[in-house]
């Protein structure tokens, strides 16, 4: 998987007010924690932040933070501003060789189904997979062949399958599939 490299300034626990500076300055508040690591508050730059997470990819990040700790992580959770939609806050999960990591990886299709060549309707559900892994096996993202796939059929997460990799998703969720039309009726 791709690494990012984001450096942060580390920060002290504030007030509304104090948050609300930040954010005037460009700047977007930031937790760290988990995997044993204290939990350490600290600041991005909102230009930095934006190339991480405006972006269909995965990504392992690299924080550098100002007290001159390194520490590998994913972003765990993100929040936006209802109305301007610029993120708000954003909670990073540390993360080590040794354990595996949770993480939402894309979804890319390869193949002609042959339901839409018969004149069904490809349909794709479903943009990411929620998958497990050891930080070496975690892909850029998963592929999905849907050569075989007729009209009406579906694929399912259940039905996926990789080396080295556990798919969290729920196995009933619906990836894509091919639906019937009024040409592929005739």
């Amino acid at each position: 998987m791709k690494h990012f490299e984001l450096k942060g300034q580390v920060r002290e626990a504030g007030n509304k007010a104090t948050i609300k500076a930040f954010r005037k300055q460009g700047l977007v508040p930031c937790n760290l924690y988990g995997n044993g690591v204290q939990g350490t508050l600290f600041t991005v730059t909102e230009k930095e932040l934006n190339a991480l997470i405006n972006t269909p990819a995965s990504y392992i990040v690299d924080l550098v933070l100002s007290n001159g700790t390194k520490q590998t992580a994913i972003v765990h959770e993100l929040q936006f501003h209802p109305v301007a939609d610029n993120c708000l806050h954003v909670d990073f999960l540390a993360v080590n060789e040794e354990k595996p990591v949770a993480i939402k990886v894309p979804v890319t299709i390869s193949g002609h189904a042959v339901g839409v060549q018969k004149g069904g309707k490809f349909v794709k559900r479903e943009r990411e997979l929620r998958i497990s892994a050891m930080m070496k096996d975690l892909p850029d993202s998963v592929n999905i062949d849907i050569t075989e796939l007729e009209i009406g059929k579906v694929i399912v997460a259940g039905d996926l399958h990789y080396d080295n990799i556990s798919i969290l998703t729920p196995k009933d969720t619906i990836m894509c599939g091919v639906k019937a039309t009024r040409a592929s009726s005739k």
